[in-house]
C-alpha cells in the first residue's frame, strides 16, 4: 500500500457497523498496517445514521479523518446521501441490494448483494455486518482471509461464534460469485 486508503462502513444504528470496522481495523493492524478509526452516529440507538471510518496506511497517517472514500459499505438507504460525494473514482462500493434501492452512481465498482436477507437465512439478521465485512475484505483485497477470520473468532461472543463463522464463509462465497 503506497498511500492511505480510506474506508467507510455505513448504515443505520443497530447494524453492528462500528463493531465490523473495529474488527477490520484489528485485522489490518495485525498485518502491520497503521489504522486511524473514527465513528459517528445519531443519538437514537436504532435506526439513525451510523458510520465508522478507517484511514489505513503503511506508516503514520497524514490525516486521521476520511477525505475521499476508496471503499464503502452501505447497509441502509439512509447512509447514501452522507457518503456519495466522497466516493473516489475507481472505488469499491458494497451495498445491500434490498436495503439500498437507490445506490450512488459514478465511476466506481458497485457490488450489490442481499446481505441482510442472507443473514436472516443463516439464522440471525445481526450477522449482516459480518457478511458485509467479509464481502468488502474479499472484493477489496483489504486483508488476508485467515487474519480476518481469526479476529472475528476472537471477538465473537460464544453464542454468535458459529453464526459469525458461517457469515464469514458466506460473505466470501457471495463476493466470488
Amino acid at each position: 500500500m503506497e498511500q492511505n486508503i480510506e474506508i467507510r462502513l455505513s448504515g443505520s444504528g443497530g447494524q453492528g457497523l462500528m463493531l465490523a470496522a473495529s474488527i477490520l481495523s484489528t485485522a489490518l493492524v495485525a498485518e502491520g498496517r497503521t489504522v486511524a478509526q473514527s465513528q459517528s452516529y445519531e443519538p437514537t440507538s436504532r435506526g439513525g445514521l451510523s458510520r465508522s471510518d478507517l484511514v489505513v496506511s503503511d506508516g503514520p497517517a497524514d490525516y486521521p479523518l476520511v477525505t475521499g472514500l476508496d471503499y464503502l459499505v452501505i447497509l441502509d438507504q439512509v447512509a447514501v446521501a452522507e457518503s456519495k460525494d466522497l466516493i473516489r473514482d475507481g472505488a469499491v462500493i458494497v451495498t445491500d441490494s434490498k436495503m439500498v434501492t437507490e445506490p450512488p452512481k459514478g465511476n466506481f465498482r458497485l457490488v450489490q448483494l442481499p446481505m441482510l436477507e442472507t443473514a436472516i437465512g443463516l439464522g440471525n439478521r445481526r450477522i449482516a455486518n459480518t457478511i458485509a465485512l467479509s464481502v468488502l475484505a474479499s472484493v477489496g483485497k483489504l486483508c488476508d482471509r485467515q487474519t480476518l477470520e481469526k479476529v472475528v473468532t476472537a471477538r465473537s461472543p460464544k453464542a454468535f461464534l458459529d453464526l459469525n463463522q458461517d457469515a464469514m464463509a458466506r460473505g466470501w462465497e457471495m463476493a466470488a460469485s
